[in-house]
């Protein structure tokens, strides 16, 4: 997770050190060091900063009402969560780029899911308590499992070292898929989370593709390079003396299905040619 001062610019005649300064901050993972590393950002009078995920969101904003804020919220509901008025009037000094998962999306995944495989019926759910945008977002997964006529079973971890015991749980009570909601330090930590996924032979749903790139089976979800690449613009649209409040938050018009042929095989899977056949990219 990040917080720092501009987006991917190069296409749009600034440069990094010849027109334009950069100042990056990581929290690593670590959600309680993100209001330090805001109000650093703040104490540096940078002229906008960009923020992803949606806890450096949150963060900027609590640390200034004035300086411009560049969101790259992911999926979390920006307007529930006090960043913004609304999608189309953000009013306040914060704008951006969002998705809220929904229960249109959060079904689609995990109709996706079952599917994939119909025989499953008790389906766990992994979510990071530290993670704000998650309970809403959890909700809407309940719901629409309740749909599909699916039992969800959520368990937490906040971090690599909480891994290993949610899939011990998962084991214990012999869930059959897994659900991971979209989380930056899920996504760092990517390649141990699919490791375990297939060390318990449990078919997965992602909400974004590193993870299948990282050995994951499928996912469904945004393309973080349409994000970034909308950062850039309202970065620039700033720069040119747009006011945020008056910006509208941008939401993803593409989803895309990814699905690792060679994670099927290791799992045993044969992928029904009604779900291959909507892939926008597959993986062998």
């Amino acid at each position: 997770m990040q917080i720092h001062r501009a987006g991917r610019l190069s296409r749009r005649d600034r440069v990094e050190g010849q027109n334009i300064g950069i100042n990056y901050r990581f929290a690593e993972g670590r959600f309680g060091r993100l209001p330090d590393l805001a109000a650093e950002l703040v104490r540096l009078k940078v002229d906008i900063i960009v923020a992803q995920p949606v806890p450096a969101a949150v963060a900027a904003k609590n640390a200034t009402a004035t300086i411009p804020i560049v969101m790259i919220s992911g999926s979390a509901d920006p307007v529930g969560l006090g960043l913004i008025a609304s999608l189309a009037r953000p009013g306040g000094n914060v704008t951006g780029s969002s998705y809220s998962a929904g229960l249109e999306f959060a079904g689609k995944q995990l109709q996706l899911l079952t599917e994939t495989v119909p025989e499953i019926r008790r389906v766990a759910i992994l979510s990071n308590p530290a993670n704000p945008g998650h309970p809403p977002a959890i909700r809407d997964v309940n719901v629409a499992a309740r749909s599909l006529g699916v039992q969800l079973q959520l368990l937490e971890a906040r971090g690599p070292n909480e891994f290993a015991g949610a899939f011990a749980a998962m084991a214990r009570d012999r869930m059959a898929a897994l659900f991971v909601m979209t989380d930056t330090v899920f996504l760092l930590h990517r390649t141990r989370l699919v490791e375990l996924a297939v060390k318990n032979r449990l078919p997965s749903m992602y909400g974004l593709s590193g993870y299948v790139e990282a050995g994951g089976l499928m996912s469904y979800g945004p393309s973080l390079r349409e994000f970034y690449r909308q950062s850039a613009s309202y970065v620039d649209k700033i720069f040119k003396g747009a006011k945020p409040a008056d910006l509208p938050v941008e939401q993803p018009t593409k989803f895309e299905l990814v699905i690792n042929l060679k994670t099927a095989k290791a799992l045993r899977l044969t992928i029904p040619p009604s779900v291959l056949g909507r892939a926008d990219q597959v993986i062998d």
